[in-house]
C-alpha cells in the first residue's frame, strides 16, 4: 500500500477514477437540468408576479390574480427559507410515504434542484424586469401590446441580459449544492467519494480529490459563462451615426481617390 500523500492520490485515482468521473457527470447533469428548469419556472413566476391589471378589470379577475400571487409568494418564501437537504428528504420520502410514488433518486434530485432554483430565479428575474426602464413597458402598452407580448418582446430580452451573471452564479451554486443530495442516495461526486473513502479510511486524500473536482467544474464553467457575457455585451468600441456631419464623413471615407463614389 502507498505510504505517501501523493502515492495515495495516485492509487485512489487509479482504483476509483471511474467512480469519480461518473459522480462528476451526474453532478454536472443535475446542475444543468436544475438550472435550466429552475430558470423557466422563475421566468414564469416573475411574469405572473409583475402583472398589473387595468383599472376597469373585474373583481373576479383581481381575486384570481391576487390568489395566484399569494401562492407564488408562499412558494418562494418556503423554498428560499428551508435548506435543500431538507427539501430532498421531504420530496423523496414524502412522495413514497403519502403518494405511493417510488421516485428514482435522480428524478427526485432533478425535481428538488429545479423547484429550489426556481424560487431563487423568480426573484432574480423579477429584479431584472424591474431594472429595465419603465419607459420600455409604457412604449409596449402604447403600441397595443398585452402584458405577455410586452414581456416577451421588449422587457425580457433586456432583463435576461442584465441578470445573466446571477443566472451563471446560480448554476455554479447548484454544482456545489448537489452534494447534499447524497442523503437520498444520488450518486453524485460526494456520494462516490464517501464510498471510496470508507474502503481504505483515507478520508483526507479522497476528499482532497473531491475538492479538486468541484473546483475544476466551477472554475471551468465560470470562465465559460464570462465568455458568454462578453459575447452578449458586443464590441467595446463602435461608431454612432446619425448627424449630417458624421454621415458625410462616412461617405467621404467610402469614396475613391478621384472623388467618385
Amino acid at each position: 500500500m502507498p505510504n505517501t500523500f501523493f502515492g495515495w492520490i495516485g492509487f485512489l485515482l487509479e482504483k476509483y477514477g471511474g467512480m469519480f468521473l461518473s459522480g462528476a457527470a451526474n453532478t454536472l447533469l443535475i446542475a444543468v437540468v436544475g438550472t435550466v428548469a429552475g430558470f423557466i419556472i422563475g421566468l414564469l413566476v416573475a411574469i405572473v408576479r409583475t402583472i398589473q391589471l387595468k383599472r376597469d378589470a373585474g373583481g373576479l379577475k383581481r381575486a384570481a390574480l391576487g390568489a395566484a400571487k399569494l401562492l407564488l409568494n408562499a412558494y418562494i418564501e418556503v423554498f428560499r427559507g428551508t435548506p435543500m437537504i431538507v427539501q430532498a428528504m421531504v420530496v423523496y420520502y414524502g412522495a413514497s410515504q403519502y403518494l405511493g410514488l417510488n421516485l428514482p433518486a435522480m428524478t427526485a434530485a432533478f425535481l428538488v434542484v429545479s423547484i429550489n432554483t426556481g424560487a431563487y430565479m423568480a426573484e432574480i428575474v423579477r429584479g431584472g424586469i424591474l431594472s429595465v426602464d419603465a419607459g420600455q413597458k409604457e412604449a409596449a402598452i402604447a403600441v397595443g401590446m398585452t402584458h405577455w407580448q410586452g414581456m416577451t418582446g421588449v422587457i425580457l430580452p433586456q432583463a435576461i441580459r442584465n441578470i445573466l451573471p446571477s443566472v451563471g452564479n446560480e448554476f455554479v451554486v447548484n454544482i456545489k449544492d448537489s452534494s447534499v443530495l447524497n442523503v437520498i442516495s444520488v450518486t453524485e461526486v460526494f456520494f462516490m467519494s464517501k464510498s471510496a473513502a470508507g474502503t481504505y479510511y483515507r478520508y483526507f486524500e479522497v476528499f482532497f480529490i473531491t475538492s479538486v473536482i468541484y473546483f475544476i467544474l466551477t472554475f471551468t464553467f465560470t470562465r465559460l459563462l464570462r465568455l458568454v457575457e462578453k459575447k452578449l455585451s458586443g464590441s467595446a468600441s463602435y461608431t454612432v451615426y446619425g448627424s449630417q456631419s458624421s454621415y458625410q464623413a462616412e461617405i467621404e471615407v467610402k469614396r475613391d481617390p478621384e472623388g467618385e463614389a
